[in-house]
Protein backbone atom coordinates (compact mmCIF):
# COMPACT_ATOMS: atom_id res chain seq x y z
CA UNK A 1 0.00 0.00 0.00
CA UNK A 2 3.12 2.37 1.30
CA UNK A 3 4.26 1.87 -2.95
CA UNK A 4 1.48 2.09 -4.39
CA UNK A 5 0.74 5.97 -2.89
CA UNK A 6 4.45 6.81 -3.39
CA UNK A 7 4.10 5.92 -7.24
CA UNK A 8 0.46 7.55 -7.33
CA UNK A 9 2.26 10.27 -5.70
CA UNK A 10 4.91 10.93 -7.59
CA UNK A 11 3.17 10.69 -10.74
CA UNK A 12 1.29 14.12 -9.38
CA UNK A 13 4.65 15.49 -8.70
CA UNK A 14 5.32 15.03 -4.61
CA UNK A 15 8.55 13.53 -3.54
CA UNK A 16 7.89 10.61 -1.24
CA UNK A 17 9.87 9.02 1.62
CA UNK A 18 8.71 5.50 3.17
CA UNK A 19 8.52 3.94 6.98
CA UNK A 20 7.90 1.39 8.33
CA UNK A 21 6.42 2.13 11.25
CA UNK A 22 5.54 5.09 13.22
CA UNK A 23 8.55 4.99 15.18
CA UNK A 24 10.23 5.00 12.35
CA UNK A 25 8.62 7.48 10.81
CA UNK A 26 9.22 9.99 13.73
CA UNK A 27 12.88 8.85 13.31
CA UNK A 28 13.15 10.32 9.80
CA UNK A 29 11.15 13.57 11.30
CA UNK A 30 13.84 14.39 13.77
CA UNK A 31 16.63 14.65 10.90
CA UNK A 32 14.57 15.49 8.25
CA UNK A 33 12.69 18.81 6.94
CA UNK A 34 9.52 17.26 5.43
CA UNK A 35 7.03 19.53 4.21
CA UNK A 36 3.79 16.82 5.51
CA UNK A 37 3.22 13.46 6.88
CA UNK A 38 0.44 11.28 6.37
CA UNK A 39 0.09 8.62 9.11
CA UNK A 40 -1.76 5.24 9.06
CA UNK A 41 -3.83 4.65 12.33
CA UNK A 42 -2.88 0.60 12.32
CA UNK A 43 1.54 0.36 12.05
CA UNK A 44 3.81 -2.18 14.11
CA UNK A 45 4.78 -0.92 17.07
CA UNK A 46 2.53 1.89 18.17
CA UNK A 47 -0.54 2.83 16.17
CA UNK A 48 -0.83 6.38 14.39
CA UNK A 49 -2.32 8.31 17.71
CA UNK A 50 1.07 7.61 19.62
CA UNK A 51 2.69 8.64 16.75
CA UNK A 52 0.75 11.32 15.98
CA UNK A 53 1.63 12.82 19.43
CA UNK A 54 5.59 12.05 18.84
CA UNK A 55 5.32 14.15 15.83
CA UNK A 56 3.34 17.01 17.23
CA UNK A 57 6.12 17.30 20.07
CA UNK A 58 8.75 18.20 17.39
CA UNK A 59 9.99 21.56 18.01
CA UNK A 60 9.05 21.88 14.34
CA UNK A 61 6.17 19.29 13.15
CA UNK A 62 4.98 19.79 9.88
CA UNK A 63 0.99 19.01 9.04
CA UNK A 64 -0.21 15.78 9.20
CA UNK A 65 -2.70 13.71 7.04
CA UNK A 66 -4.59 10.84 8.88
CA UNK A 67 -5.12 7.52 7.16
CA UNK A 68 -7.96 5.49 9.12
CA UNK A 69 -10.19 2.80 7.68
CA UNK A 70 -14.01 3.49 6.21
CA UNK A 71 -15.58 2.28 9.73
CA UNK A 72 -13.02 4.48 12.08
CA UNK A 73 -14.59 7.97 12.16
CA UNK A 74 -14.39 7.95 15.59
CA UNK A 75 -10.06 7.73 15.59
CA UNK A 76 -10.41 10.42 12.74
CA UNK A 77 -11.77 12.46 15.02
CA UNK A 78 -9.51 11.66 17.88
CA UNK A 79 -6.76 12.44 15.22
CA UNK A 80 -7.97 15.99 14.26
CA UNK A 81 -8.40 16.60 18.32
CA UNK A 82 -4.95 15.39 18.87
CA UNK A 83 -3.58 17.67 16.39
CA UNK A 84 -3.55 16.12 12.63
CA UNK A 85 -4.61 18.94 9.81
CA UNK A 86 -7.13 16.73 7.99
CA UNK A 87 -7.70 12.61 7.47
CA UNK A 88 -8.21 10.82 4.37
CA UNK A 89 -10.75 7.31 4.81
CA UNK A 90 -8.22 4.03 3.32
CA UNK A 91 -9.38 1.97 0.19
CA UNK A 92 -8.29 0.31 -2.13
CA UNK A 93 -7.92 1.56 -5.65
CA UNK A 94 -7.11 4.68 -7.55
CA UNK A 95 -9.90 6.72 -5.66
CA UNK A 96 -8.15 6.71 -2.82
CA UNK A 97 -4.82 8.00 -4.08
CA UNK A 98 -6.80 10.59 -5.50
CA UNK A 99 -8.26 11.94 -2.43
CA UNK A 100 -4.98 11.33 -0.80
CA UNK A 101 -3.56 13.91 -3.15
CA UNK A 102 -5.99 16.32 -3.01
CA UNK A 103 -5.93 16.26 0.90
CA UNK A 104 -2.38 17.11 0.67
CA UNK A 105 -2.69 20.02 -2.11
CA UNK A 106 -5.61 21.59 0.61
CA UNK A 107 -3.27 20.73 3.65
CA UNK A 108 0.16 22.58 2.43
CA UNK A 109 -2.22 25.26 1.39
CA UNK A 110 -3.52 26.21 4.64
CA UNK A 111 0.20 25.65 5.84
CA UNK A 112 1.39 27.71 3.78
CA UNK A 113 -1.32 30.71 4.58
CA UNK A 114 -0.61 30.24 7.78
CA UNK A 115 2.92 30.87 7.50
CA UNK A 116 2.43 33.70 5.25
CA UNK A 117 0.22 34.93 8.15
CA UNK A 118 2.95 34.46 10.86
CA UNK A 119 5.16 36.38 8.78
CA UNK A 120 3.10 39.00 8.23
CA UNK A 121 2.17 39.00 12.38
CA UNK A 122 5.58 39.45 12.83
CA UNK A 123 6.39 41.96 10.52
CA UNK A 124 3.50 44.41 11.43
CA UNK A 125 4.83 43.81 15.25
CA UNK A 126 8.41 44.86 14.24
CA UNK A 127 6.91 47.73 12.20
CA UNK A 128 4.59 48.92 15.40
CA UNK A 129 7.47 48.76 17.99
CA UNK A 130 9.39 50.90 15.18
CA UNK A 131 6.75 53.33 14.82
CA UNK A 132 6.14 53.27 18.72
CA UNK A 133 10.01 54.13 19.36
CA UNK A 134 9.49 57.21 16.98
CA UNK A 135 6.31 58.76 18.75
CA UNK A 136 8.24 58.07 21.67
CA UNK A 137 11.12 60.44 20.20
CA UNK A 138 8.20 62.40 18.89
CA UNK A 139 7.16 62.87 22.19
CA UNK A 140 10.21 63.64 24.03
CA UNK A 141 11.44 66.29 21.72
CA UNK A 142 8.24 68.23 21.76
CA UNK A 143 8.76 67.98 25.47
CA UNK A 144 11.64 69.80 25.34
CA UNK A 145 10.62 72.46 22.92
CA UNK A 146 8.27 72.85 25.02
CA UNK A 147 10.38 73.16 28.11
CA UNK A 148 12.29 75.75 25.98
CA UNK A 149 9.39 77.54 25.46
CA UNK A 150 8.15 78.00 28.62
CA UNK A 151 12.28 79.41 29.75
CA UNK A 152 11.47 82.12 27.33
CA UNK A 153 8.23 82.59 28.51
CA UNK A 154 9.43 82.85 32.15
CA UNK A 155 12.73 85.24 30.49
CA UNK A 156 9.74 87.47 29.01
CA UNK A 157 8.07 87.62 32.26
CA UNK A 158 11.00 89.20 34.39
CA UNK A 159 11.74 91.84 32.36
CA UNK A 160 7.92 93.28 32.97
CA UNK A 161 7.13 96.12 35.50
CA UNK A 162 2.71 95.54 34.46
CA UNK A 163 1.52 93.14 37.20
CA UNK A 164 -1.17 92.44 34.73
CA UNK A 165 1.02 91.74 31.69
CA UNK A 166 2.89 89.20 34.44
CA UNK A 167 0.41 87.54 35.49
CA UNK A 168 -0.82 87.08 31.84
CA UNK A 169 2.38 85.44 31.22
CA UNK A 170 2.56 82.83 34.25
CA UNK A 171 -0.92 81.97 32.98
CA UNK A 172 0.71 81.05 29.56
CA UNK A 173 3.48 79.43 31.17
CA UNK A 174 1.26 77.07 32.90
CA UNK A 175 -1.20 76.36 30.10
CA UNK A 176 2.05 74.83 28.12
CA UNK A 177 3.04 72.94 30.72
CA UNK A 178 0.08 71.15 31.29
CA UNK A 179 0.35 70.51 27.55
CA UNK A 180 4.37 69.78 28.36
CA UNK A 181 2.99 67.35 31.12
CA UNK A 182 0.99 65.01 28.38
CA UNK A 183 4.00 64.48 26.41
CA UNK A 184 6.50 63.95 28.93
CA UNK A 185 4.57 60.78 30.02
CA UNK A 186 3.80 60.13 27.03
CA UNK A 187 7.57 59.49 26.12
CA UNK A 188 7.98 57.36 29.49
CA UNK A 189 5.89 55.03 29.03
CA UNK A 190 5.14 52.10 26.49
CA UNK A 191 2.00 53.23 25.64
CA UNK A 192 2.25 56.49 23.18
CA UNK A 193 -1.52 56.61 22.37
CA UNK A 194 -3.04 57.15 26.23
CA UNK A 195 -2.17 58.46 29.46
CA UNK A 196 -2.67 57.43 32.74
CA UNK A 197 -4.98 60.00 34.23
CA UNK A 198 -4.22 59.37 37.95
CA UNK A 199 -0.08 59.98 37.14
CA UNK A 200 -0.65 63.19 34.96
CA UNK A 201 -3.94 64.89 37.00
CA UNK A 202 -1.66 63.89 40.19
CA UNK A 203 1.67 65.50 38.97
CA UNK A 204 -0.55 68.67 37.51
CA UNK A 205 -1.43 68.92 40.99
CA UNK A 206 2.25 69.26 42.38
CA UNK A 207 3.10 71.38 39.73
CA UNK A 208 0.09 73.95 40.45
CA UNK A 209 0.67 73.45 44.17
CA UNK A 210 4.43 74.98 43.59
CA UNK A 211 3.44 77.14 41.41
CA UNK A 212 0.39 79.36 43.41
CA UNK A 213 1.75 78.58 46.74
CA UNK A 214 3.64 81.83 48.51
CA UNK A 215 5.68 82.52 51.52
CA UNK A 216 2.17 84.16 53.49
CA UNK A 217 -0.45 81.23 52.36
CA UNK A 218 -0.05 77.89 50.61
CA UNK A 219 -2.25 76.53 48.34
CA UNK A 220 -3.03 72.25 48.41
CA UNK A 221 -4.00 71.26 45.40
CA UNK A 222 -5.26 67.75 45.84
CA UNK A 223 -6.03 64.87 42.79
CA UNK A 224 -8.56 62.23 43.56
CA UNK A 225 -8.65 60.12 40.28
CA UNK A 226 -9.76 56.80 39.12
CA UNK A 227 -7.32 54.32 37.48
CA UNK A 228 -7.75 55.12 33.86
CA UNK A 229 -6.04 55.12 30.54
CA UNK A 230 -7.34 58.51 28.45
CA UNK A 231 -6.85 59.03 24.25
CA UNK A 232 -4.26 61.73 24.20
CA UNK A 233 -6.56 64.85 23.11
CA UNK A 234 -8.97 63.97 25.88
CA UNK A 235 -6.53 64.16 28.23
CA UNK A 236 -4.89 67.46 26.97
CA UNK A 237 -8.28 68.89 27.12
CA UNK A 238 -9.26 67.50 30.61
CA UNK A 239 -5.64 68.64 31.94
CA UNK A 240 -6.09 71.90 30.14
CA UNK A 241 -9.84 72.25 32.23
CA UNK A 242 -8.74 71.36 35.24
CA UNK A 243 -5.55 74.07 35.06
CA UNK A 244 -7.84 76.76 34.23
CA UNK A 245 -10.03 75.80 37.21
CA UNK A 246 -7.33 75.41 39.57
CA UNK A 247 -5.70 78.59 38.50
CA UNK A 248 -8.78 80.50 39.25
CA UNK A 249 -9.43 78.79 42.48
CA UNK A 250 -6.11 79.42 43.66
CA UNK A 251 -5.85 83.20 42.88
CA UNK A 252 -9.52 84.18 43.70
CA UNK A 253 -11.82 81.85 46.09
CA UNK A 254 -9.28 82.32 49.12
CA UNK A 255 -7.50 85.85 50.22
CA UNK A 256 -3.79 86.45 49.62
CA UNK A 257 -3.05 85.77 53.48
CA UNK A 258 -4.87 82.64 54.10
CA UNK A 259 -4.09 79.09 52.91
CA UNK A 260 -6.31 77.19 50.67
CA UNK A 261 -7.72 73.56 49.61
CA UNK A 262 -8.76 73.00 46.09
CA UNK A 263 -10.08 69.59 44.93
CA UNK A 264 -9.56 67.81 41.61
CA UNK A 265 -11.64 64.46 40.95
CA UNK A 266 -12.13 62.49 37.39
CA UNK A 267 -14.53 59.58 37.56
CA UNK A 268 -16.70 57.60 34.73
CA UNK A 269 -19.99 58.86 35.05
CA UNK A 270 -21.52 55.87 33.03
CA UNK A 271 -20.21 53.92 29.86
CA UNK A 272 -19.89 57.03 27.09
CA UNK A 273 -18.78 59.96 29.47
CA UNK A 274 -16.33 61.04 32.24
CA UNK A 275 -17.03 63.98 34.94
CA UNK A 276 -14.12 66.19 35.86
CA UNK A 277 -14.63 68.15 38.81
CA UNK A 278 -12.64 70.85 40.33
CA UNK A 279 -14.02 71.81 44.39
CA UNK A 280 -12.82 74.66 46.60
CA UNK A 281 -13.59 75.48 50.12
CA UNK A 282 -13.90 79.85 49.09
CA UNK A 283 -15.49 82.57 48.93
CA UNK A 284 -17.76 81.37 46.48
CA UNK A 285 -19.18 82.59 42.68
CA UNK A 286 -19.69 86.14 42.32
CA UNK A 287 -23.20 87.18 42.56
CA UNK A 288 -23.84 88.14 39.17
CA UNK A 289 -21.90 85.17 38.06
CA UNK A 290 -19.33 86.59 35.57
CA UNK A 291 -16.02 85.41 35.50
CA UNK A 292 -13.43 87.60 37.05
CA UNK A 293 -10.13 88.53 35.24
CA UNK A 294 -10.03 88.57 31.74
CA UNK A 295 -12.34 85.82 31.21
CA UNK A 296 -9.69 84.11 28.73
CA UNK A 297 -9.77 81.23 30.73
CA UNK A 298 -13.68 80.65 30.53
CA UNK A 299 -13.68 81.37 26.60
CA UNK A 300 -10.91 78.42 26.74
CA UNK A 301 -13.27 76.35 28.75
CA UNK A 302 -16.28 76.71 26.30
CA UNK A 303 -14.12 76.10 23.41
CA UNK A 304 -13.13 73.14 24.99
CA UNK A 305 -16.13 71.70 26.09
CA UNK A 306 -17.63 73.00 22.52
CA UNK A 307 -15.66 70.65 20.51
CA UNK A 308 -15.92 67.64 22.77
CA UNK A 309 -19.75 67.44 23.28
CA UNK A 310 -19.03 68.26 27.04
CA UNK A 311 -21.76 69.90 29.39
CA UNK A 312 -20.32 72.31 32.33
CA UNK A 313 -21.74 73.56 35.56
CA UNK A 314 -21.26 75.38 38.69
CA UNK A 315 -22.34 76.04 41.81
CA UNK A 316 -21.96 76.67 45.53
CA UNK A 317 -20.57 73.69 47.40
CA UNK A 318 -22.42 74.35 50.63
CA UNK A 319 -24.84 77.70 50.37
CA UNK A 320 -25.69 77.67 53.79
CA UNK A 321 -21.75 78.11 55.10
CA UNK A 322 -19.96 81.70 55.01
CA UNK A 323 -18.14 80.67 52.93
CA UNK A 324 -19.64 78.52 50.62
CA UNK A 325 -16.97 77.41 48.25
CA UNK A 326 -17.54 76.30 44.38
CA UNK A 327 -18.06 73.14 42.46
CA UNK A 328 -17.02 73.39 39.00
CA UNK A 329 -17.73 70.09 36.79
CA UNK A 330 -17.59 69.22 33.19
CA UNK A 331 -18.92 65.73 31.86
CA UNK A 332 -17.37 65.21 28.71
CA UNK A 333 -18.19 62.15 26.22
CA UNK A 334 -15.87 59.68 24.88
CA UNK A 335 -16.21 58.40 21.73
CA UNK A 336 -15.11 54.23 21.04
CA UNK A 337 -11.32 53.46 21.90
CA UNK A 338 -11.06 56.95 23.88
CA UNK A 339 -10.64 54.83 27.05
CA UNK A 340 -9.03 51.97 28.71
CA UNK A 341 -9.17 50.62 32.05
Amino acid sequence: MRRLASRALGRKGYEVSLAASGGEGVDMAKVSAFDLIAVDHYMPGQDGLATLEALRALSDCPPVVYVTGSEESRIAVAALKSGADDYVVKSVGEDFFDLLASSFEQVLERAQLRRARAEAETELRATNARLEALLKEVNHRVANNLQMVMSFVALQTKTLADPAAREALQKTQQRIATVAQVNRRLYTTDDVEYVAMDDYLGGLAEDLTATWSTGVAARRVIANVEPMRVATDKAVALGMIANEWVSNACKYAYSDSHDGEIRISLRRADETSLELAVVDDGAGMPADGTARGTGLGTRLIEALARTHKAGVTYGAVDASRDLPGTSAVIRIQLRPGELKA
